[in-house]
């Protein structure tokens, strides 16, 4: 375990509420809650026993007020979170209690944690590694059910324990080739470049199949960003109410009523889609609706699946067309909106547009609305949306794969053209480093801060 300071925050969401939880981690956490401390008989902690939970109060230590009523609790190291010993303050929910009995904990020796901080601790002190670390915010984040059951399985060690399987094959490797190079005088199994290629291969199709799903992984843990595009009164404020069952956006017969841009999430089989209201696109001389348009335009550019809304009951016109062609090179779907008022497009027209996903909808009356999530299912997830095969969600893990690939194919180049073993020797020692920095095994210590630091306060 590695020495730091006795570090304190509040763990809870801080306002009213049941209770709120103090947290104090370092080898003084017993003896600086102690000194605040009061318990029935006067008694104090220094008897208690870990994994116990005592009753008093905490004491404000130049006046001697009592501050709250508290529970304390006390985990001995290395049995707990960070791995060092650890204190949790039980007080009431509120603003002034909980931030008093805090600035009493510093007063007393302790610091303010930085944000992040505990679990950073739980990661140098070896309890966990940093894929399962980055996993902790993740449930804290996660938006549905299945993106946090992704989150926990990883915090158990799921992606660990795949990447350092693939890690050690690929050390295996090294460590052979070099051992031939070293000691050719020694009676070692030969290894050859044949053997060393075959070996590879599979290393880079175990690497493959992890990829396989990083995709659907990214989106359930961050969610679909989806963005509701067209012209003026087409009805993409009604589609986002009837999405979400709220009227969430204003919704009138006036064109250009939504100005800014509106941001909600829903869930679809357990996946969060980010469901983004825009302003309708169009030539306009009105300063603010402009202003709307051009973060329209922004927020196409950021989307995952563009929901293309055109009014089924008037012809298309230039201001659909010109829309249309702006978002072409995007995955979208077309929702034929206002079933309900009859049908004056063209559907040849239709037909040309290059999009296999043509619902006919009606905002108002929610007709269409389970079509346009099957879509969404067939477009991202191939009809079916399940966690149990997705390993990777995060996006530096995707990336560190991916660079290990190339390490992979670099080494395989060189086996090729030259034979020289230990030549590939360097790129697959490469692709081993570029392994751990998923686990934390070999990452430069300002992108692990880097990391932390988008933490919340308290974890």
């Amino acid at each position: 375990m590695k020495e730091f300071d006795t570090i304190a925050a509040i763990s809870t969401v801080l306002g009213e509420g049941g209770i709120s939880i103090i947290r104090v981690s370092g080898d003084k956490a017993l003896k600086i809650v102690s000194g605040l401390f009061r318990g029935v008989n006067e008694k104090k902690l220094d008897d208690i026993k870990p994994y116990t939970i005592r009753y008093g109060f905490i004491i404000e230590k130049d006046t001697g007020d009592t501050l709250d009523e508290v529970l304390v609790s006390y985990m001995k190291a290395p049995r707990s979170f960070t791995a060092e010993d650890t204190v949790e303050i039980n007080c009431h929910g509120g603003v002034v209690a909980t931030q008093r009995i805090l600035e009493e904990v510093v007063k007393n020796g302790a610091r303010i944690a930085e944000p992040g901080e505990f679990t950073k601790r739980a990661f140098l002190n070896g309890r966990i590694d940093l894929s399962q670390a980055e996993a902790v915010i993740d449930i804290i984040r996660a938006k549905t059910e299945l993106s946090m059951k992704s989150a926990v399985a990883q915090s158990k060690g799921k992606v660990s324990e795949e990447i350092n399987l693939i890690r050690n094959k690929l050390l295996e490797i090294v460590a052979h080739i070099e051992a031939t190079v070293d000691y050719p005088e020694d009676d070692l199994e030969e290894v050859t470049a044949d053997k060393v290629t075959m070996q590879l291969k599979d290393v880079v199709g175990d690497v493959n199949n992890i990829l396989k799903t990083a995709e659907e992984g990214k989106i359930i843990r961050e969610g679909l960003n989806t963005v509701i595009v067209g012209k003026p009164n087409v009805g993409k404020s009604s589609l986002l109410n009837s999405l979400l069952r709220e009227k969430r956006a204003i919704v009138t017969e006036i064109p250009g009523t939504t100005r800014d841009v509106i941001e909600e999430y829903i869930n679809i089989d357990g996946v969060p889609v980010k469901i983004v209201d825009t302003a309708g696109i169009r030539e306009t001389n009105d300063f603010v609706e402009k202003i709307g348009v051009e973060k329209s335009k922004e927020k196409i550019n950021e989307a995952d699946l563009i929901i293309l809304m055109l009014d089924l009951s008037r012809e298309l016109d230039n201001e659909d067309r010109e829309i249309i062609d702006y978002i072409k090179d995007k995955k979208y779907i077309i929702l034929l909106n206002k079933s309900d008022l009859g049908g004056k497009i063209n559907k040849e027209d239709i037909k040309n547009l290059n999009s296999n996903y043509i619902v006919e909808t009606s905002a108002k009356t929610g007709e269409g609305l389970d079509k346009l999530r099957e879509c969404i299912r067939e477009l991202f997830f191939k009809g079916e949306v399940t966690s149990k095969d997705i390993l990777i969600t995060n996006t530096r893990h995707k990336e560190a794969l991916i660079r290990a690939n190339e390490s992979c194919a670099q080494a395989l180049d060189a086996l090729k053209n030259t034979a020289a073993i230990d030549l590939a020797s360097i790129d697959i020692r490469n692709a081993w480093m570029n392994l751990g920095e998923i686990t934390g095994d070999t990452l430069e210590e300002d992108i692990i801060n880097k990391i932390f630091s988008e933490f919340c306060l308290g974890k």
